[in-house]
């Protein structure tokens, strides 16, 4: 396998172009920890961008939506593929300079173009709808009833292939002009992470039973 994807004139930015990365070690990081992705596709003409989930397996990537929600429709009257761009985005840091001009934020992002399809297959619908629940928290699918038929019937599943790919980078502290370094203003990084707070149990969750281990410390 090659340790890279092929850049593109879709997936090489305008701006910042230091800040792209093609490795797959980088994308898969960055897109394995993103908990929400955004699925964009046209309707009728019109754009529409949508929150989902994802999980990735391999060089695909699953996203979870409802057999009657609008992209699923679409993808299933699009033979070839419904073509759709999917991103996530990481907040690590704002930052501040001295400057309104200058001011940034430190993030992790992938954009991920192609031609989405409806997953039919039953026994990789079921692989996908198991690692939507493991990236959500790691051994969580083996740990719950598996949905039954009516909520399969509800379930769709689009597969998006890791092919046109691309993802942007961008660390470090303000880039200021020197010449408003005296400024008596502060400036430098606030970071930011996602943390989990401890588990709050379910009404009428039996007090006997204990927290998963998965759990414990999960996102820290």
């Amino acid at each position: 396998m090659h340790t890279g994807y092929e850049p593109t004139p879709r997936t090489t930015p305008t701006r910042y172009r230091e800040r792209a990365h093609y490795d797959r070690n980088t994308v898969h990081r960055i897109l394995d920890e993103a908990l929400v992705c955004h699925l964009g596709y046209l309707s009728a003409g019109r754009p529409v961008v949508l929150p989902t989930t994802h999980a990735r397996l391999g060089e695909t990537l699953y996203l979870h939506g409802s057999t009657g929600s609008g992209p699923l429709l679409a993808a299933r009257q699009t033979p070839a593929g419904l073509p759709v761009c999917v991103t996530v985005t990481l907040v690590d840091g704002l930052v501040l300079a001295r400057a309104a001009m200058h001011h940034s934020v430190n993030f992790r992002s992938v954009v991920v173009l192609g031609a989405a399809r409806v997953v039919d297959d039953e026994a990789e619908r079921l692989r996908a709808l198991a690692g939507l629940l493991d990236h959500i928290a790691p051994g969580r699918a083996a740990d719950c009833r598996a949905p039954n038929p009516r909520e399969l019937a509800a379930t769709g599943v689009l597969a998006l292939d890791l092919a046109e790919v691309s993802a942007k980078v961008r660390t470090g502290g303000p880039v200021e002009d020197p010449e408003d370094c005296a400024l008596p203003h502060w400036a430098g990084v606030v970071p930011l992470r996602v943390t989990a707070g401890a588990p709050v149990p379910a009404a009428g969750l039996d007090p006997a039973t204990p927290v998963p281990g998965y759990l414990l410390g999960c996102r820290a």
